[in-house]
């Protein structure tokens, strides 16, 4: 048997992956907001601060910083799997191993998770998660894909809107305290252009 450990940090900021158990459906865009309301309910019961998300149709990628003290974030993705699958009519095929624990075949049932260990870390996963929609043909450029932070974090200045990681340029780290947690950003000057209208949709439930 796989000697599998997660890496618990309390208070930790953390990296995650998780994927649909069938990669070739489109469930997570095409129901997004009940994704957006199984991520608030959660947050509801067990708080984290949402540093950066982005939600493709087959997986999704984020970045959360947990209270101090607080190091379980697998039962924070177990509600909002959990959440998310009861609004999903039950037509999926199931294994004979799910379906004798009475699981729903909606999610695969591990996820990657990577502890944020510097600064430096924590802007290389910033950027991998608003550039993934690029990365994976779903969208020209970070600023057209909308189920993202990429356009709250365009307007805290982090990024600018017609950001390319191939036309990123090395700049300093700033540290920002909210309430009991501590995250990380990188200050840029944010050129004067204008929102793309689909930002709303985003920022609604993927902010603070």
């Amino acid at each position: 048997m796989t000697d599998y450990r997660r890496n618990r940090v309390p208070g930790g900021t953390y990296f995650f992956t998780v994927n649909l158990h069938d990669r070739r459906l489109n469930l997570l865009t095409e129901n997004i907001e009940s994704l957006r309301a199984a991520i608030r309910k959660t947050r509801a019961r067990l708080p984290f601060h949402i540093d950066a998300w982005v939600v493709l149709p087959d997986h999704t990628h984020c970045l959360w910083t947990l209270p101090e003290g607080d190091s379980n974030f697998a039962t924070r993705w177990q509600i909002i799997k959990a959440e998310f699958s009861r609004t999903i009519p039950k037509s999926e095929p199931r294994s004979a191993s799910r379906t004798a624990k009475a699981e729903r075949g909606i999610w695969q049932r591990r996820f990657w998770e990577h502890t944020i260990r510097d600064d430096t870390d924590y802007a290389a996963h910033m950027d991998y998660i608003h550039f993934n929609p690029v990365k994976h043909g779903h969208a020209a450029n970070p600023a057209a894909w909308p189920y993202s932070t990429f356009h709250q974090a365009v307007a805290k200045g982090l990024y600018p809107a017609t950001w390319h990681p191939a036309a990123n340029t090395a700049r300093p780290l700033t540290r920002t305290t909210h309430a009991t947690v501590t995250t990380y950003h990188q200050p840029v000057k944010a050129p004067d252009t204008p929102r793309p209208e689909t930002a709303d949709r985003c920022d609604q439930h993927f902010s603070e």
